[in-house]
């Protein structure tokens, strides 16, 4: 009997103990930035919640928790979200701020309407200023409720987002019925993704879905680079953790020059950067297409009303027929009594029947290839974008030649200054995309052995000229599918397409036998090397230069991403170097024991 009594006696202190926090209103709030991870900025913050310090009731999870067990839960959201937003006002952060609502507090029958708005107003902010995050926790939900909620605040104008999506089972229904703006990937499929195919790949069917709905990804939990690398290269545009900031009650404004190295891409996404991968999708713009028997008149309208539309695509039960050329138009019109003679005929006598149409999945050099076999004025007029034959939107010539321009100075940017081979970045994005196309491949780590001891005697001009010869018998004994580059200093890596890869790799190995000692005077030709004194003034000789490779044979079901493949030749790259000389080593292990063995 005396358990049961001092355990509602401690029950009762503990929810005396919430209500006075709530009463005098000893909350603090602190704020996790959220970044953006293209232009490395952060978009805003994420409002979390204190109690008193040195109190049982510190951590928000310890406070919520004990909110439920007294009935005091929707009183102490409603003083966090008042808490927060005065913090995030006064602190005049920039951005955007996350305020975290339960689902069944925002439906709760007693739930005061417009208090959150009459908070905002009060404080001088605007409600695009804010994200309601919904937090899963509530057992069931009335969905026809939260569809009503959700389109009210949406109306007001703020935005909606789901957090921890994932975590329970309701958060693909939640997401299905009210479209939120923003879902955000629980913490438990950011730990080690890239380490964990399965979490890679759940992490990008959400990023998949998100695209055709129109909602954005943010990656919560990151904690370390490999983590940061791996939801960066999935193309997921948000994230935040500790390794990007922790929470704080006067947050950074700004990512740390770390991060931003880190993420570093010259403003580029990944499908500009190698011409084989963009498509013509990339090009892809809206634009309504009219009907054969839309009328001139109605079409000349059109073109008058905006100055920036260059043609009108026209599309007949989906699929396209032609398309209708401003200059054409016009100057036809110009012609004496030719608009008060055909501005009620069907525009398709106007419609140039030959107008070029592609499918989305055009590759834009085959696109290039197809407008050069055209005639000019195919550039100008631009061209219609199909998706299994039905009209989907335009695209110009003007966009093509930008995009194609900017590739070129994208590639020349990210080259090797020394080599002019394609550097870090193309690597990565090469070795994704043959992953995601399932091309079968091999990826050889190659790397020169006694370089520096070489640099250190003849200097840095000659060591240039190896590398620079090195690069030129990497490309020669590549086939026209395989790929070479420079990952910098003696390190270089080839993709290898090349169904005989192996014999192209030995024979390699064998011109540089025989060219790597001319590099050298006749003297230590003669003696096999050379001779120099480490630090502790002793004698150590080292052969003529020679290369290592480590060969990885990928197979796409196995890896899902560069960093995989990176991790996997590095180890087959070292079982290569421990081999004296020229060598071949050939990572035949999956992954599982690869990285077994490398942890032993």
């Amino acid at each position: 009997m005396s358990t049961l009594t001092d355990t509602a006696c401690s029950h009762e202190a503990a929810c005396l103990h919430l209500h006075d926090i709530i009463q005098g209103k000893q909350l603090t709030a602190v704020f996790q930035p959220i970044l953006d991870m293209q232009q490395s900025k952060f978009i805003g913050y994420e409002g979390l919640i204190r109690g008193p310090i040195n109190s049982v009731l510190h951590t928000p999870m310890a406070l919520f928790a004990m909110a439920r067990k007294c009935g005091l839960v929707a009183e102490l959201e409603y003083l966090a979200r008042q808490t927060v937003l005065e913090a995030f006002a006064s602190l005049q952060l920039p951005g955007k701020i996350f305020l975290n609502i339960s689902p069944d507090i925002l439906l709760h029958k007693y739930s005061k309407s417009g208090e959150t708005l009459k908070y905002i107003q009060a404080l001088g902010l605007q409600p695009n200023q804010v994200i309601i995050e919904l937090t899963e926790n509530a057992q069931t939900l009335d969905y026809q409720l939260m569809r009503d909620a959700t389109h009210h605040y949406r109306n007001m104008g703020f935005e909606i987002a789901i957090d921890d999506l994932g975590e329970g089972f309701s958060g693909l229904r939640l997401w299905s019925e009210i479209r939120p703006d923003y879902v955000k990937i629980d913490k438990h499929f950011t730990q080690n993704i890239h380490l964990d195919p399965v979490k890679m790949q759940f992490a990008r069917s959400i990023q998949e879905i998100a695209a055709k709905s129109g909602a954005k990804v943010i990656a919560e939990g990151i904690e370390t680079h490999e983590q940061l690398m791996a939801i960066r290269d999935l193309g997921i545009a948000y994230s935040q953790g500790y390794h990007i900031a922790r929470p704080h009650a006067d947050p950074l404004h700004q990512a740390s020059p770390e991060i931003t190295n880190q993420l570093v891409r010259f403003e580029i996404e990944r499908e500009n950067l190698l011409q084989n991968r963009a498509t013509v999708e990339k090009l892809l713009k809206q634009m309504a297409p009219v009907g054969p028997q839309c009328h001139n008149e109605d079409v000349f309208k059109m073109f008058d009303e905006n100055t920036e539309l260059y043609s009108i695509p026209v599309v007949l039960d989906g699929k396209p027929v032609g398309l209708i050329n401003r200059s054409v138009m016009i100057n036809d019109y110009a012609r004496p009594f030719r608009r008060e003679l055909y501005g009620q005929r069907p525009c398709e006598m106007m419609m140039d029947k030959s107008a070029l149409i592609v499918d989305k999945d055009t590759s834009l050099k085959d696109l290039s290839d197809l407008i050069l076999q055209s005639k000019p004025h195919h550039l100008s007029a631009g061209f219609i974008i199909t998706e299994n034959t039905q009209y989907i939107g335009m695209a110009s010539g003007h966009d093509l030649l930008r995009l194609i321009t900017k590739m070129q100075i994208d590639t020349a940017r990210y080259a090797n200054p020394l080599t002019l081979l394609p550097g870090n970045v193309p690597i990565s994005e090469q070795i994704d995309s043959l992953l995601q196309s399932g091309t079968p491949f091999v990826a050889c780590y190659c790397d020169l052995d006694h370089f520096k001891p070489f640099n250190d005697v003849y200097g840095y001009k000659k060591g240039d000229e190896v590398i620079q010869k090195t690069g030129q018998l990497l490309s020669d004994a590549c086939g026209p599918y395989d790929f070479v580059g420079h990952i910098g200093g003696d390190d270089f890596i080839v993709l290898f397409q090349s169904r005989n890869w192996e014999s192209r790799c030995e024979t390699l190995l064998s011109h540089i036998a025989k060219t790597f000692p001319s590099f050298y005077s006749a003297q230590d030709q003669t003696n096999g090397g050379i001779t120099t004194q480490d630090r502790q003034g002793d004698q150590r000789f080292h052969p003529f230069i020679s290369l290592s490779i480590g060969a990885l044979i990928v197979d796409s079901t196995l890896y899902h991403s560069h960093h995989e493949v990176s991790t996997a030749c590095v180890n087959a790259k070292k079982q290569a170097k421990a081999i004296s000389g020229n060598s071949l080593f050939i990572e035949r292990r999956s992954p599982q024991e690869s990285m077994v063995e490398m942890a032993a």
